[in-house]
């Protein structure tokens, strides 16, 4: 639970979770309701919704965490469609392909990447100040939605 804690708080997001409802298992992370929970089996495979999973310490949040992050204050950056694109496709964002930002502009802030319909697209880490030349990289693409597709395609 403190993985998720720490993630969450990077974002500078204010979600709370009950720790009651968070089941790990496997080193995979949970959000189960309390009827969900009397009828889940120990041995279950998914129930309730997937959070993410640690690995070595760390923690990779799901596309459903990050959107129910989205749908309250954290840092958020929106970007324009020709970013948006680029982004998914695992690109970093440049400065001149953001619209809004909310929260922590601050270098080494992670932040959540939003689209102009205020869909998830995934999350970085801010790189530099944004100040400054619009030609820089100014945060890097950590988890994207389309990192689904480029791995199933590695797959064939």
């Amino acid at each position: 639970m403190k993985l998720i804690k720490d993630f969450v708080n990077q974002l500078d997001a204010d979600i709370s979770l009950d720790d009651r409802m968070i089941v790990e298992k496997g080193n995979r992370y949970f959000l189960l309701d309390e009827n969900l929970r009397k009828i889940a089996k120990k041995e279950f495979f998914y129930a309730g919704i997937y959070l993410g999973k640690a690995k070595k310490g760390k923690f990779f949040p799901s596309f459903i965490l990050l959107k129910m992050i989205a749908q309250h204050k954290a840092n958020k950056i929106i970007v324009d469609s020709k970013t948006e694109w680029l982004f998914i496709c695992g690109r970093d964002v440049f400065k001149k392909g953001i619209t809004n930002v909310t929260g922590s502009k601050q270098k080494g802030a992670y932040t959540l990447i939003l689209n102009k319909h205020d869909e998830c697209l995934g999350f970085g880490k801010i790189l530099d100040n944004f100040d400054e030349s619009r030609e820089k990289v100014a945060v890097e693409n950590i988890s994207d939605i389309g990192d689904f597709l480029r791995r199933e395609k590695q797959l064939d």
